[in-house]
């Protein structure tokens, strides 16, 4: 018996959470492979020191302990529904896309390998011919490269004329012609599919808060979207909780790392329409918008980092023990931090802030500049 099959008796039916409405159910998944390890924990940690006068401290949902160090971040709750799907398809291996040190590429060639799938990962690069070969043992490459991974690379120019999808749909069609079964996952697993698993994390968010009453008194959410499945699953998974409850749900800050807010609430919202939360996707862009702040916090651009936002990780692991990478979680907060400092958001007094920490330290591997100083460093004598 193969692994894939031997898996695919471990699917596990999925039983969606009491606040989705019935137009939703309909478009509910029937299962899903369990990956992660759950519920992720909720710690409380010093606040970055720039806000500590207004924030003295802050909440972190510690989603990047989903899975062990190879498949730890937001995307394997998005595998376990996507993952699924391949299984009950048939598949044999599965293609998706992202950047050289993509959280969701590693996760997805671990995850699948788990499963008794191949991957097979296309790689956008600066330059293709030298970037892969140059970084054999670098960040999230490594876990890819280590898992046994296919790496396809392209330019830069080449992922912008063409789009993912029309690359992913390249490789599942070349696969297809030498007798595999590919399955295609987009972009950050970010389809109504994967969504599902940050509807269900919303679900999870809300027993604890009910459990636990220290958890009364977050009053703002804040977390990255790169891909933007992560973000629509909490932004209406958290609305709708919270409104079951009849309570006022805490406000949602979403920092997107590329792209424009326009972009992620436009994207955001057809994937909502897609899952059968809105009859159309202006009117669950238009829900979005009502509960869900998305800043812009790219910087200088989606995995480029300024001084200024390598020094807040590094100040910030030195300060709480907590690291941050430099493509996702460290702009996230440096700029919510930046924006409580400004005016522009404002903590009242007695509220809590809960960072939703979305993993991606392997990456920060690649980035020398989160190391800080070397100030404290000692040649040992005896």
């Amino acid at each position: 018996m193969s692994l894939s099959s031997s898996f695919a008796r471990r699917l596990v039916p999925f039983t969606p959470p009491s606040f989705i409405p019935p137009s939703a159910l309909a478009t509910a998944p029937a299962s899903y492979l369990p990956l992660c390890n759950l519920p992720t924990p909720i710690h409380r940690l010093p606040s970055p020191s720039s806000i500590s006068s207004l924030v003295p401290s802050l909440l972190v949902k510690r989603d990047d302990a989903t899975g062990g160090t190879e498949l730890g971040g937001n995307k394997l709750r998005k595998l376990e529904f996507l993952l699924a799907a391949a299984i009950s398809e048939g598949a044999d291996t599965v293609v998706t896309i992202g950047g050289i040190q993509s959280n969701h590429c590693r996760a997805t060639a671990c995850a699948a390998r788990a499963a008794g799938l191949d991957a097979h990962l296309i790689l956008r690069c600066l330059d293709p011919s030298s970037d892969v070969a140059s970084a054999p043992s670098l960040g999230n490459l490594l876990f890819s490269r280590s898992a046994g991974a296919v790496l396809h690379t392209v330019s830069k120019e080449e992922y912008g004329r063409h789009g993912s999808t029309k690359l992913v749909d390249a490789v599942c069609e070349t696969l297809r012609g030498e007798g595999l079964s590919p399955y295609a996952i987009p972009v950050g697993g970010s389809n109504a599919l994967g969504t599902w698993g940050y509807v269900r994390a919303a679900a999870e968010f809300r027993a604890q808060a009910e459990s636990d009453p220290e958890l009364a008194s977050v009053k703002h959410v804040v977390f990255a979207t790169g891909s933007g499945g992560t973000a629509a699953g909490l932004a209406i998974g958290i609305s709708l909780a919270w409104a079951r409850a009849g309570e006022e749900p805490p406000k949602l800050y979403a920092v997107g790392v590329c792209d424009t807010p326009d972009y992620f609430y436009k994207f955001q919202g057809a994937i909502l329409a897609e899952m059968g939360f809105f009859e159309s996707a202006d009117e669950a862009e238009a829900h979005l918008r009502r509960v869900l702040v998305i800043m812009n916090g790219r910087g200088r651009g989606y995995a480029v980092s300024t001084d200024a936002e390598c020094e807040f990780i590094s100040a910030y692991a030195k300060r709480s023990g907590l690291f941050l990478d430099s493509v996702y979680t460290g702009k996230v907060l440096y700029k919510f931090c930046s924006e409580v400092e400004e005016g522009r958001v404002v903590v009242g007094e007695g509220e809590d802030v809960m960072f939703w920490h979305t993993g991606g330290a392997i990456g920060g591997y690649a980035e020398p500049r989160l190391a800080g100083g070397f100030e404290k460093e000692r040649r040992l004598e005896l």
